[in-house]
């Protein structure tokens, strides 16, 4: 079985942050948003290979992560794009990808920016027990939330229709971008394109599967996670942290108070400041703030200001607000 590994995205919604970074590195806890999922393909034996799909601006980036990380299965397949509009969309890289690689196999897709709850090891056991497409579904308990996912209607466990980004939602079960397909369906990507079908989220092509071959849902619960905005961001880091702080061993902090959820990286340092529910890059400085529901990256530094929501670029300097 092969594994696809999504990481192609600009994340523009958390630039400054994510605009020289992929997103798929951005901390929760001692590791990465990516590497949780790494973690457990790596483990699972039935997966021989593992394509990280990124594009060429970031290819460097996911090249030197590989090269320092443990793992041995992950290698880059690069989608032909450095700009969010010459993108191909998620199912048209997917299906280069395919070609690209000769894959002929089983294959699981997942997208790098997805903190789940649980084992990746339990979703292949669900999809080999029902040898057929299946999808991971949580319920996001939200009208709203579920207006921008692909909302899933099910009859038992088999999905019966399938909603992209719908306008009105019926439920609020959502796919979660994790899939697994047989290898009679990965053949498919290219009669779907070739149909002149959307192109853009794998939601579509899921819905056009499902109308002719039976289709499956493993539903969990706990905790679902979709790294694409500041918010669920720092949400992520919560639910990692679940309300303690991460302190780093060669942080700086002086007369400096520590609420919960917060993380502070390596050669930080914090004087006669308040931070809570934030995370702190490193070699960053904070004198005389207080700093809440933020993101402050590397090298920034910031002089008596009160933040609240804030993401502040790296290698920023402000003072009193200017």
């Amino acid at each position: 079985m092969k594994a696809v590994v999504l990481a192609g995205g600009y994340a523009t919604r958390m630039w400054p942050i994510t605009k020289r970074r992929p997103k798929m590195f951005l901390p929760i806890g001692e590791s990465t948003v990516i590497d949780r999922i790494f973690v457990d393909l790596e483990r699972d034996d039935r997966i021989d290979e593992v394509f990280v799909s990124t594009n060429e601006r970031f290819a460097p980036d996911f090249e030197a992560h590989l090269e320092e990380s443990p793992f041995e299965k992950p290698r880059l397949s690069i989608e032909d794009t450095t700009e969010e509009d010459e993108k191909f969309g998620v199912v048209g890289a997917l299906a280069q990808l395919v070609e690209r690689e000769n894959v002929d196999d089983d294959l699981l897709v997942i997208a790098g920016d997805n903190l789940i709850s649980f084992d990746i090891a339990d979703f292949l056991d669900y999809f080999e027990r029902q040898n057929a497409p299946t999808l991971a579904a949580y319920d996001v308990g939200s009208r709203e939330k579920a207006k921008s996912y692909g909302l899933v209607e099910l009859e038992g466990e088999r999905v019966v229709d399938f909603q992209e980004k719908p306008d009105d939602p019926k439920s609020t079960l959502v796919s979660i971008a994790c899939y697994a397909f047989p290898r009679d369906s990965v053949s498919l990507l290219s009669t779907y394109l070739e149909d002149g079908n959307n192109p853009d989220e794998p939601g579509w092509f899921v819905a056009w599967l499902q109308e002719r071959v039976p289709t499956y849902a493993y539903t969990f619960e706990d905790a679902w996670y979709d790294i694409g905005t500041p918010e669920s961001y720092l949400e992520a880091v919560s639910w990692h942290l679940d309300g303690d702080s991460l302190i780093a061993e060669t942080a700086t902090l002086e007369n400096t108070t520590v609420g919960e959820n917060v993380h502070v990286m390596d050669g930080a340092v914090l004087e006669d400041s308040h931070v809570d529910g934030s995370v702190v890059f490193p070699e960053a400085t904070i004198t005389n703030g207080d700093i809440r529901d933020s993101i402050i990256d590397e090298g920034t530094i910031l002089e008596e200001l009160d933040l609240a929501g804030a993401l502040i670029g790296a290698h920023t300097h402000i003072t009193n607000g200017r």
